[in-house]
């Protein structure tokens, strides 16, 4: 055995002996300060037995969060993720439990409520010594995150010198929030890669802002950037009248489904195909490894179906289960006090967040985030050519407490630290890394329809139908004035004239929201039915919804004309004429035209589609869902994500051009991949001070 390993060897043991002692010391102390915790019997014991005791003890719960915390992990894996936190602290108490029962002196008891504090903290300690040991030991270090993301292959091939490509998603933040953020000094990795705050350091990355498609969400955009193609994607929720079957991006019968048409539709398995890792997506992008990914969520488990196995990975380290479920409590607490706040000062937009939303924020901007940074980075230090990763926590945040609030911003805090720690751990990989961070979408700012109106937008489709619609929808303005132009269509003097006359209930539509883009479908039609066709079914409907003050325009399918925008006053402008005169459109900005065309010649379509009014003075939207920041149609900065690469890429476009739809983008990121694989980076200082 060389003198190399030897060493290793020793240096491992004495790691192992530092991290014993200090979590037999936290023992004596817990011992020392909590009542119902005892490492000495009732009549007293010696200090010698005491110690004794408390070092068998922390030796004994070492082993067994080593040996058979994985299994119980396996075992969590059962269990909805969301009751995750609780579970963690009560398994952590009973391995302390029963390490105090198999010491030799058999004198240790503690309470089922002290022995959850005591196994939390001495989980923490040993975790905090054992890192701060092993990161003066640069190859410790690299086994210790390879142990924390347990992403080592089974075997080892040699490691190509061509850089790999991470590509990482900040789900929802748009190119404006970003640079805001930036200039506040919030994201300080940002501004040093950019170049803002320091003119001495050449900046590393260039920031590229590009133009979704109409359906700006995770949906449609994160299908064309990793799969290629988004082809009859209309909305985050859309009803398909052939399948009878309501179609919603981030349900995982759904996602197989999409991801199995853009596969088709492209011709190739996606971006990841090449040695590839997917993370926390709703799309698996063909790679081989997967964890979180929602599309292989609803197949049956197996090897290669491993949706999950992100979780085990991470939680497998009881240190890490204690850190995140704690952080876990602390941002359920936060947001509790966040929304009390706004509550108390009468904040205005406000939505609700009580019930189950804390905790969905949690596992949002807590476990979700640990999960995916620590699997991202084992896969740089397996060497994988490409990793794709979600970052999904600003997106959820912005969604009820704003885009630009305080809350979001602590958020984005946060999200530069992970970056920071993903370029740190890329400077240990074992190949060099270009680091790319791209957004889906931005988020646009404003108040609900339903707050502005006194009602939804499937209240206001029900009353231009001439439907039954609720006691508080009939007594708003809106409401009102839908129901009279009902009457007013079918010439009814009295509203009761109405309910004689009313469809019958297979006719009645389908109104589903996606942000404020809506759809109305009418599912006893097979076919996508013509302005004519909606005209003489419910002559009131399409100028109700055409002239509400809350909606900007929708998109029909006309007998006579094709596809045309309606809008206020009349206006009727077929696709084919929007560049000249763009009518209802003119308040979207460039593009809108294009984007509106392309969903026209999707199959699934909606009859109706909606799209909410838009001020494009303070960029301020009217969601058709509960949200005060929204995304899924057009209007303002949700059309507007980023793409932040590195310099030694080519340019996105070239200059003068846009980068528009996420098409466009996954043609980008291929040409990155095949141009890393062709070339080497530079030497990298840091690398070369690591090695």
């Amino acid at each position: 055995m060389s003198g190399v390993r030897w060493r290793r060897i020793a240096s491992q043991i004495g790691r192992s002996v530092t991290v014993w002692a200090v979590a037999t010391l936290t023992m004596l102390v817990l011992a020392g300060i909590l009542p119902d915790f005892r490492l000495r019997s009732a009549d007293g014991d010696s200090a010698t037995d005491i110690a004794v005791t408390a070092a068998f003890g922390a030796g004994a719960f070492g082993l067994l969060s080593a040996l058979v915390w994985p299994l119980l992990v396996r075992l969590l894996l059962l269990v909805p993720a969301l009751v995750l936190g609780l579970l963690v602290f009560f398994l952590n108490g009973a391995l302390l439990l029963v390490a105090l029962r198999i010491t030799p002196v058999e004198r240790g008891t503690a309470a089922w409520e002290t022995a959850i504090v005591v196994a939390a903290v001495m989980s923490a300690v040993a975790s905090a010594t054992g890192a701060a040991l092993a990161v003066r030991d640069d190859a410790a270090y690299r086994r210790r995150l390879y142990r924390l993301a347990d992403r080592r292959r089974r075997s080892t091939p040699p490691v190509p010198a061509t850089p790999g490509t991470v590509f990482l998603q900040l789900d929802g933040v748009g190119h404006d929030v970003l640079l805001h953020a930036v200039d506040q000094g919030l994201m300080p990795t940002v501004a040093r890669w950019l170049g803002t705050h320091d003119a001495v350091l050449p900046h590393s990355h260039r920031l590229t802002p590009w133009r979704t498609d109409w359906s700006s969400q995770t949906g449609a955009s994160q299908l064309g950037i990793l799969h290629g193609n988004n082809h009859d994607v209309p909305a985050f929720r859309w009803y398909e009248k052939d399948r009878r079957e309501v179609m919603v991006c981030n349900r995982p019968s759904s996602a197989v489904e999409l991801q199995q048409r853009a596969a088709r539709y492209a011709g190739h398995p996606g971006l990841l195909a090449d040695d590839g890792a997917s993370r926390g997506n709703l799309f698996s992008g063909g790679a081989d490894e997967q964890a979180l990914v929602l599309s292989i969520a609803a197949r049956r488990r197996s090897r290669e179906n491993r949706s999950r196995s992100g979780y085990f990975a991470y939680f497998s380290d009881p240190a890490n289960a204690v850190r995140t479920a704690l952080s876990f409590a602390a941002e359920v607490a936060r947001e509790i006090g966040q929304s009390t706040r706004a509550r108390w000062s009468k904040q205005l937009p406000r939505v609700s967040r009580g019930g189950l939303y804390p905790f969905v924020r949690a596992f949002a901007t807590v476990v979700e985030r640990d999960v995916v940074v620590s699997a991202v980075m084992g896969d740089l230090l397996a060497g994988r050519t490409s990793v794709y990763a979600d970052l999904v926590a600003y997106d959820e945040v912005a969604h009820h407490s704003g885009p630009t609030s305080r809350d979001a911003e602590k958020v984005l805090q946060r999200l530069d630290r992970s970056l920071a720690l993903i370029e740190h751990v890329a400077a240990h990989a074992p190949r060099p890394y270009r680091i790319v961070v791209l957004s889906d979408h931005g988020q646009s700012p404003g108040e609900t329809f339903r707050s502005r109106y006194g009602l939804t937008l499937g209240d206001l489709v029900r009353a231009g139908c001439g439907l039954p619609v609720p006691r508080r929808a009939r007594r708003t303005r809106s409401g009102a004035e839908a129901r009279a132009a009902v009457r007013a269509a079918l010439r009814r003097p009295v509203e009761e004239g109405i309910e004689q006359h009313r469809p019958t209930r297979a006719s009645e539509p389908v109104v589903l929201a996606s942000g404020n883009l809506g759809l109305v479908s009418f599912p006893d039609v097979p076919h996508r039915m013509t302005k004519e066709e909606i005209d003489a079914r419910h002559p009131a409907l399409l100028p109700t919804l055409a002239n509400h003050p809350g909606i900007g325009f929708l998109l029909v399918r006309s007998e006579r004309r094709g596809g045309v925008v309606l809008g206020a006053h009349g206006a009727e402008v077929p696709l084919d004429e929007l560049d000249d005169r763009p009518g209802p459109l003119a308040a979207f900005g460039p593009g809108a035209a294009d984007a509106v065309r392309r969903t026209h010649s999707f199959p699934h379509t909606a009859d109706i589609m909606v799209n909410s009014s838009h001020d494009p003075v303070d960029g301020e939207v009217l969601a058709f869902e509960e949200q005060i920041g929204s995304h899924g149609g057009l209007g303002g900065a949700q059309s507007r994500p980023f793409l932040l690469s590195p310099v030694a890429l080519s340019a996105p476009v070239a200059a003068g051009e846009e980068l528009a739809g996420a098409e466009q983008v996954h043609h980008v990121l291929r040409r990155w991949l095949e141009e890393s694989d062709e070339s080497h980076l530079p030497a990298d200082p840091r690398r070369e001070r690591a090695a």
